[in-house]
């Protein structure tokens, strides 16, 4: 009886297949993606990172070529020229402003992590934009000055509205008054 044996590397073909789809799926689903290299940084390290991002960022260390693999399918091809080197990438799930803050405040106690350049919403980011990003305020503050400034406008609609009856009514009360004072 002949057996046949499978090609050890089979298996290991259908995992890499495996992490480049959720690679790819990470890419799609994401709203933004920050690519970084991790070189010089400690376990705890990466860990306080990974902390600081918040809940709706991932933080993870992949290989370049399965990230490349990844990004062609996802439709993102300009990321590939950043994937050499040791690279981590942030998948941004939430607000892009706080793992942009996340990222640039870490780098500033943590000089050893370098942002190598992004994605937001399928458009190419450099350093300088993610760091323009971070200086941003979050989306929450942003919308509560919006709906601080439409309120008051709104104010100001109601009393430039309300200002030709006030005119009105003391127009007539001015007359009221002259008649008034030519009857006696």
């Amino acid at each position: 009886m002949i057996q046949v044996m499978e090609r050890p590397d089979s298996a290991n073909r259908l995992a890499k297949n495996d992490v480049v789809a959720a690679l790819a799926r990470q890419f799609r689903e994401s709203s933004a993606t920050v690519l970084t290299e991790y070189r010089g940084l400690s376990v705890s390290q990466l860990k306080t990172l990974r902390r600081s991002l918040g809940s709706d960022t991932s933080y993870a260390v992949t290989k370049n070529t399965l990230a490349k693999l990844a990004a062609r399918e996802a439709g993102l091809t300009e990321l590939a020229e950043l994937l050499v080197g040791p690279t981590a990438i942030a998948f941004v799930g939430g607000d892009p402003v706080d793992a942009a803050k996340g990222l640039r405040n870490f780098t500033k106690e943590n000089p050893a992590l370098v942002i190598k350049g992004g994605v937001l919403d399928g458009k190419p980011l450099s350093v300088a934009e993610i760091n323009k990003l971070a200086d941003l305020e979050s989306r929450e503050v942003l919308l509560a000055k919006l709906a601080g400034a439409m309120k008051a406008n709104l104010s100001n609609a109601a009393a430039l509205f309300q200002a030709p009856l006030a005119q009105f009514a003391r127009l007539a009360a001015a007359l009221q008054d002259k008649k008034a004072a030519t009857e006696q």
